[in-house]
């Protein structure tokens, strides 16, 4: 099953239930009544209200004159509603971004426990790896043991190389000796994890803030990349945490994880209306090959079952 395919069985239930309340205000007169059901589904597949009240308003302004018979009229309209919405999200990829930023490309990888952040930068740096670039990991997650093995695991799994100190260490002091050693060793990009921390919790949202100070003592200039790892199955908690890492770090770009699980996909919209932040990968499986440069148009014709007409 390729990667699309699983995307678009992940969104199904949401799919279904835009489709299904969609399909109500088609063909016939304008009825306020269903274009509010619409309004709530939309709610309710976590575009928030803010995306819903904006795609109402553009089907209304589109149905002026005429009513809803006109079906290819209003998919077109929502359609590109929706890509207007996910402008901001639309950006460069990591291999353009590495190519066209200085040597070592840094990237700190933060998120909350959970939601796949570790594995995800993993398998960018096997995918990395792939286009012949040199990646260094950086075991920056000294809070738990366990996480240090599982980088290390991975590490040995894909053959990259890990700076890792010992369990409890100052993740500060990790970070910066792995700048030090990506420069000493040639490394392209260096991939630094975290430790998973409550967006809530003061204090380690400051040990962060330190991580990213001694980063930038360590090679001017550097972080070059904030990359949040979202759980898109969490709706809207997800876009709380977005805010607080944005605000504690300059969060550059998002990676969203379990769009192929139980996620209603919505939230990635909600994200683009509000942060206006650019979506550089999204995870719709286990395999490296899951872990793709996020397509506008790809998510919202599996988002809702629609294409350009």
């Amino acid at each position: 099953m390729g990667w699309m395919q699983r995307l678009s069985e992940g969104l199904t239930k949401t799919r279904s239930a835009v489709r299904g309340s969609l399909d109500r205000l088609l063909g016939r007169a304008v009825d306020p009544a269903l274009l509010d059901e619409f309004e709530a589904t939309l709610i309710s597949s976590d575009l928030g209200a803010s995306v819903a009240e904006r795609v109402i308003s553009q089907l209304k302004e589109a149905l002026k004159g005429t009513d809803a018979s006109q079906v290819a009229h209003v998919h077109h309209t929502l359609r590109q509603t929706l890509l207007d919405i996910l402008r901001p999200a639309s950006g460069p990829s990591f291999e353009t971004l590495i190519a066209q930023g200085p040597k070592p490309y840094v990237v700190l990888v933060v998120g909350v426990n959970g939601v796949g952040k570790t594995t995800s930068m993993a398998k960018l740096a096997q995918r990395l790896m792939q286009g012949k670039r040199v990646p260094l990991l950086v075991a920056a997650d000294t809070f738990r043991a366990a996480a240090i093995d599982q980088l290390q695991v991975w590490a040995d799994r894909i053959g990259v190389e890990v700076v890792r100190h010992r369990h409890g260490a100052d993740p500060a002091a990790v970070a910066y000796d792995g700048i030090a050693a990506a420069k000493a060793r040639q490394a392209d990009v260096v991939l630094i994890d975290t430790a998973g921390r409550l967006h809530t919790k003061s204090n380690l949202m400051e040990e962060l803030r330190k991580v990213t100070r001694l980063i930038g003592q360590a090679l001017h200039g550097a972080h070059h990349e904030a990359l949040l790892v979202l759980d898109a199955t969490l709706g809207q908690n997800a876009l709380a945490q977005a805010r607080q890492f944005r605000e504690t770090v300059g969060v550059t770009g998002l990676a969203l994880t379990k769009l192929d699980g139980t996620a209603k996909g919505g939230i990635v919209v909600a994200i683009a209306d509000e942060l206006k932040l650019p979506v550089r990968l999204i995870g719709v499986g286990e395999g490296v090959e899951d872990l793709q440069d996020f397509q506008p148009r790809a998510f919202v014709d599996a988002l809702l079952g629609l294409s350009a007409e």
